[in-house]
């Protein structure tokens, strides 16, 4: 598909119009507020008189009819009483524009965006928006016959500059990202393996400056993450380390640090997850995902910055040599750790991946991980939940989020949390004994393997990493979401 910014001047030659409207009062005329929305070159008599009387333009309100002879079908969309339009309004729209598209089978579309959204913002939103409607995860179905792609999408703006679309072109990498996420949570765990999850990292990177190392089983234990290993002891599949580098910032400056959670599947191990809901767990690795994906933008985008990333990814299955629970591992940093809970596996792995990360001496660690069901039950699926101590990283994180359109939270993390993870026979355990604030626990557990003076923020995405299409309309009604991606990628544009 082929999204362009043009000018309000441009002959239109689509298929179908998308044209804006906000709310009709009784102060206005209607008809004058309805004809003030649309573009001159378009036929407003025939507006006008299609129009119903119950389509007030409120926001989320839609109307569309099809063209008559040699003129575009016209498809109108409310935006309410808001006075100024945001990049996220346009992702929104953006749904219902790519909806109507392929339900009415147009292959191409002008959508006239709103003098109260900034050409910038119609440039990030409606890229973004109409990407992420665009995607569909097929990999293992038949085609589609009827399926009708979209092909090429112009918006059109009146204060129009070709700097436009650099910025479409910037935002579709970003979208691609997020879609790159998607597809990767998407996949089967019987084909989204660790080797397989390691083998995507190596093909994206291709043809940038981004450098992919995977180990193997032999490089894991020889560099004594043993909590990692531990993890994976009952499955058959091989565990993998993946490391990505990119270097395009100045050579002392240290480099920005993402980490993530790459269960690929997670039965529970012998304290096994119920039936109901498993075929689920294929999306535990979607905290790698993510930063797989980010670290894939950050390379095409050519940032000039230093990034690192680590992943580690295993399946968590009840195998013969699996974790116990009560069984002792020990951390790369030398922390004991007793597994009172071998379902309690993210931390575990996490933490080998997080000392390993402060050993490259960092500006900043991001994690990101679908680490606990408690996070699902404080914020369901409409946060991203955060925890850290630094309050200036905590800062750049909301103002990130809030440039991404993504929805963060910063959670508490005190030294109450911390104590509840002390162990018993070894120094730490892997579950607090009390199910009370289950996901600020486990950031204090993943708070033991991370150096003090490293600024740090862990991401818990255990509730919007998938199904949150009932919360956002331009996410699939079920699978991986993408969540953290551009939110990750945003904090990587004003790394410093």
């Amino acid at each position: 598909m082929k999204i362009s910014m043009v000018s309000s001047r441009t002959k239109c030659t689509a298929g179908m119009v998308v044209l804006f409207a906000g709310s009709i009062t009784k102060k206005k005329d209607p008809e004058m507020t309805w004809l003030s929305h649309f573009p001159s070159e378009l036929d407003k008599a025939r507006i006008t008189h299609n129009m119903p009387s119950h389509f007030k333009g409120d926001a989320g309100q839609s109307l569309f009819w099809r063209a008559e002879k040699h003129s575009p079908a016209i498809l109108v969309l409310g935006t309410g009483s808001n006075k100024k339009l945001t990049a996220e309004n346009a992702r929104v729209c953006s749904a219902t524009i790519m909806r109507v598209a392929k339900q009415e089978q147009l292959k191409s579309v002008r959508i006239c965006s709103p003098s109260s959204l900034a050409a910038n913002e119609a440039a990030i939103g409606f890229t973004e928006g109409l990407l992420l409607c665009d995607y569909k995860f097929t990999t293992f179905k038949a085609p589609d016959k009827n399926d009708v792609a979209v092909e090429n999408i112009e918006v059109s703006v009146d204060k129009f500059s070709m700097s436009l679309n650099k910025i479409v072109e910037t935002n579709a990498i970003i979208a691609d990202a997020t879609n790159f996420a998607r597809w990767l949570g998407d996949c089967p765990g019987n084909f989204m393996t660790p080797t397989q999850l390691g083998q995507e990292a190596e093909n994206v990177a291709k043809g940038t400056k981004l450098k992919v190392t995977v180990w193997d089983k032999k490089r894991i234990e020889k560099e004594k993450m043993e909590s990692f290993l531990g993890v994976s002891y009952g499955s058959a599949q091989e565990p993998k380390f993946i490391v990505m580098e990119y270097k395009g910032g100045p050579v002392k400056q240290k480099p920005f640090c993402l980490v993530g959670k790459g269960l690929t599947f997670d039965s529970g191990g012998i304290s096994i997850k119920p039936s109901g809901g498993m075929e689920e767990m294929k999306y535990d690795m979607c905290g790698g995902a993510a930063v797989i994906a980010a670290m894939s933008a950050i390379a095409k985008l050519k940032l000039k910055i230093n990034a690192i990333a680590f992943v580690p990814a295993t399946e968590n299955m009840p195998g013969a040599a699996a974790n116990k629970p009560g069984d002792i591992r020990k951390a790369r940093n030398g922390k004991t750790i007793e597994v009172n809970n071998t379902d309690a596996e993210g931390r575990l792995i996490l933490a080998d991946a997080l000392c390993y990360a402060c050993e490259q001496k960092p500006g900043m660690i991001l994690d990101a991980a679908t680490l606990t069901g408690a996070m699902v039950i404080a914020l369901g699926n409409t946060h991203t939940g955060f925890f850290s101590r630094n309050d200036d990283l905590s800062k750049k994180i909301d103002r990130a989020a809030a440039t991404s359109g993504e929805c963060v939270w910063r959670m508490p993390l005190v030294d109450e949390h911390v104590k509840d993870m002390k162990g018993y026979f070894a120094d730490l355990t892997n579950l607090a004994p009390s199910r009370n604030a289950g996901s600020a626990t486990a950031a204090a557990f993943l708070e033991a393997f991370v150096e003090k003076d490293i600024p740090w923020a862990h991401f818990d995405i255990a509730g919007t990493a998938w199904n949150v299409g009932n919360r956002l309309p331009y996410a699939a009604g079920k699978g991986a979401s993408g969540a953290i991606v551009r939110t990750f990628i945003e904090m990587a544009r004003a790394y410093k």
